[in-house]
């Protein structure tokens, strides 16, 4: 389970295993999140290496330029719905993807919104790169 707080300088995730009864929480501050030369985001790199696809547990990470321009290409052509069927109709500036290319994820305020249902196929996008 994650819970962000929408407070602009602080991104907090909070990971809680009813099994172990374990708490772990990651607060960094956005503040002084360095940006990624490739894509120009500003993910944590400790939380990119914790995050996964919730559906599959494949391991994910930042999305390239070109596959955000192909991704936003198709959603302007009204072609692009999430898992659960919604039309996505809002441009992404930012996402995450598994890292075996099936799965985008988008980041919102530098938070991953990180829901099976709001996981974006690439399947469905012609022109995606491989």
């Amino acid at each position: 389970m994650t819970t962000p707080i929408r407070d602009p300088s602080a991104v907090s995730v909070m990971f809680v295993s009813r099994q172990n009864r374990y708490c772990t929480h990651i607060v960094q501050s956005t503040r002084t999140r360095p940006a990624l030369p490739e894509t120009g985001q500003s993910m944590d790199k400790n939380l990119l290496e914790i995050l996964c696809c919730p559906a599959s547990r494949v391991a994910v990470r930042p999305s390239r330029r070109d596959e955000l321009e192909a991704l936003n290409r198709a959603i302007k052509a009204g072609s692009v719905v999430t898992v659960a069927g919604v039309a996505i109709k809002t441009p992404l500036e930012e996402a995450l993807i598994t890292r075996d290319g099936k799965v985008i994820y988008r980041v919102e305020d530098g938070i991953p919104v990180m829901l099976i249902d709001e996981g974006i196929g690439t399947l469905q996008v012609n022109d995606f790169p491989s």
